[in-house]
């Protein structure tokens, strides 16, 4: 065939403008082949490992990403259950303090009140003391006053204090029985 191409070129037949000459398509085929081989042979396994070591790189930094997002996570999570678990500490807390609280108030009010009953108790002694010393001082002043009394309407000396103290007890004694009579209602 190349010799027809030549030989019509040699006739004088020209050739066609829209197809190369045969030794440029020769040559240009020997020289792609060359850079494809060269190409494939070289540069082929160099982008290859570039592209691997980039997927590698990318399928790590995706796996580091996901397990920093699980730790995230995870870190979530203990977080709130560290938080739900203070909230329920700080709730116990304050109702223990509430419970604290109102039983301080009730022994407070518990003292309070024994205070008030040992105040009431010691006035009512203080009352119940003085009203028995009255009530002797009255006895003593009333025997004197019954029996200078009784000398004056008997006109005799009751001197004898045996005697004295007889009419005077006895005479009290009827005048509290009296008393309490009339108080009871009789």
């Amino acid at each position: 065939m190349a010799d027809s191409i030549l030989i019509l070129a040699a006739e004088g037949e020209t050739q066609n403008p829209l197809l190369p000459a045969t030794y440029d398509i020769v040559w240009s085929l020997v020289a792609l082949i060359l850079v494809g081989f060269v190409f494939w042979k070289f540069v082929l396994p160099m982008f290859q490992k570039v592209l691997d070591e980039r997927s590698e790189l990318i399928e790590g930094g995706i796996k580091k990403a996901e397990e920093a997002q699980a730790e995230a996570a995870a870190a979530l999570e203990q977080y709130r259950a560290q938080l739900a678990e203070a909230r329920t500490e700080a709730a116990q807390i304050r109702e223990e303090a509430r419970t604290q609280g109102q039983q301080i108030i009730a022994d407070m009010k518990a003292q309070a009140q024994e205070e008030s009953d040992r105040i009431v108790a010691s006035g009512h002694n203080q009352l119940q003391a003085q009203r028995q010393q009255i009530v002797a001082e009255l006895r003593s002043d009333l025997g004197r006053s019954s029996v200078d009394l009784a000398e004056k309407i008997i006109g005799e000396s009751l001197s004898d204090d045996v005697k004295r103290a007889g009419s005077i007890d006895r005479f009290l004694s009827e005048l509290d029985s009296f008393s309490a009579d009339s108080a009871s209602g009789k």
